[in-house]
């Protein structure tokens, strides 16, 4: 006999999820004073006492931290309590460290008897200021991520126009090699920060409507299930897309950016390794042929393969900044006690070997574990979303920042050849910050209806469950 079905026998209680925004505010303290520690030390390594524009500092970056978090609190009370202060202390390391290298740049102008450069410091907490608004922005915009999967091919058209831009003659330009930048005016952009974020809208969005399609396998070679020649389509093209940026505009960071994280994603969805196996054999492929074409590719590999052939030249950015991470050692120097003035653009590609010099092994792996802990967030955010289209698109963002991180630290360390990307959050510019605070931002989005409570169920009666059956 059948136990009766009704209220009493239902087995979904709705969740009791915290919100857990005061343990937020909490290491947001924690992090502000984590900053605040090595400003000040940083003062002290310098002057010999504590910078007197401390408390305009600590204002400044504190607001804008109380800012974000009153926006989390008012527009997705149960968003991840982590992602937040991780990436708030990176940014406000990195804005410790650029100011470490402005001090630098004009005490080595002073030693030269030229004018000091401008600070980029200030710039740097302006640029901030801005990630900031667009972080509340999105959160105010972006009510329900399912939403963003309305404009999947808006999304890929706005991230192919915004990768072109550079390339538009009077508008591109073209700087240590790489045409990746627009400008107008006396401004400068990078569009490929932001096309990142399109395109992952646009991968999720597509592979959400495909992957039944390419899952399907009918060919076994060597243990590998491999897919049908005629679902290989959105692969190819992708990797021509990328092949182009690495041709036109010497771009090898952006392109294995996109290319890594569309693989990946394709791996997520299908849960087919054959995918990684084929992306693999594509980059490889890629790169053997761009290697063989085109001289600056060249360049770039034998760099890589061998930077104390050229150390005053060619590989001069390799060779000085090597010297940077060995001089640093597993303690560092401390900050305020190197030189990471002689790394060449330390403030933006190269920042990870001048945290290494003042930060050491220690302070660096330090670093890497905050990134970890902001992907691991990423992908829990993943796996506990609701909708196929939530799991995919923070699953794509959280790649995007891991591969991005991993380009980035592999080439300054000669893990892989040098690529032109910026580290997320630490490196100076203004477009790479103010687009990580929006990826950010969409995570948090989707970590809120991921961790959101249930709606009671429904309760079931009796009278409901039956039906009439008329013949």
């Amino acid at each position: 006999m059948s136990a009766p079905v009704g209220p009493s026998a239902t087995t979904v209680t709705p969740a009791s999820t915290a919100s857990r925004r005061n343990a937020e505010l909490g290491l947001l303290v924690f992090a502000l004073a984590v900053a605040l520690a090595a400003f000040a030390t940083l003062g002290l390594g310098v002057d010999g006492a504590v910078p007197a524009r401390i408390g305009s500092y600590a204002a400044g970056f504190g607001g804008l931290l109380l800012v974000a978090h009153l926006a989390l609190r008012r527009f997705a009370p149960y968003a991840d309590p982590v992602l937040l202060p991780a990436v708030a202390l990176l940014n406000g390391i990195g804005l410790v460290m650029i100011y470490r290298l402005d001090i630098a740049e004009a005490a080595s102008a002073e030693r030269a008897g030229r004018p000091a450069p401008a600070p980029d410091a200030l710039s740097q907490i302006t640029w901030t200021a801005l990630g900031v608004v667009l972080f509340v922005a999105v959160l105010v915009l972006v009510r329900d991520h399912r939403g963003l999967q309305r404009f999947t091919y808006t999304a890929m058209a706005a991230g192919l126009v915004l990768l072109l831009l550079p390339l538009v003659p009077g508008l591109g330009t073209r700087i240590f090699g790489a045409q990746i930048w627009i400008r107008v005016g006396p401004f400068s952009f990078q569009p490929g920060e932001v096309a990142k974020i399109a395109l992952t809208i646009f991968f999720a969005g597509y592979l959400v409507l495909k992957r039944d399609v390419l899952a399907l396998a009918r060919r076994r070679v060597l243990g590998v299930d491999l897919p049908r020649m005629r679902d290989l389509g959105p692969i190819v093209v992708v990797w021509l897309v990328c092949l182009g940026i690495l041709v036109f505009e010497r771009d090898l960071g952006t392109a294995v950016l996109f290319f890594g994280s569309f693989v990946m994603l394709l791996y997520v969805a299908t849960e087919r390794r054959s995918w990684l196996i084929l992306g693999t054999l594509m980059v490889l492929a890629g790169g053997w042929l761009a290697y063989q074409a085109f001289a600056h590719v060249r360049t770039r590999i034998d760099i890589w393969l061998d930077p104390f052939a050229d150390p005053q030249g060619a590989g001069f950015q390799l060779v000085q900044g090597l010297y940077g991470l060995a001089a640093g050692g597993l303690l560092g120097s401390g900050l305020g006690q190197g030189r990471p003035d002689l790394i060449p653009v330390a403030k933006t590609d190269f920042i990870v070997d001048a945290l290494g010099e003042e930060l050491g092994l220690t302070g660096l792996m330090a670093l890497l574990l905050l990134y970890g802990i902001v992907v691991e967030r990423g992908l829990r955010t993943a796996i506990a979303a609701r909708d196929s289209f939530g799991t995919l698109l923070a699953a794509g963002l959280s790649f995007i920042l891991a591969i991005q991180v991993f380009v980035v630290v592999g080439g300054v360390t000669r893990l892989i050849p040098l690529t032109g990307l910026t580290t997320p959050f630490l490196s100076y510019g203004g477009s790479s910050l103010v687009a990580n605070w929006a990826l950010v931002a969409l995570l948090l989005r989707i970590s809120d209806a991921a961790r959101r409570p249930a709606p009671p169920p429904v309760p079931e009666t009796q009278e409901a469950l039956t039906q009439v059956v008329r013949r």
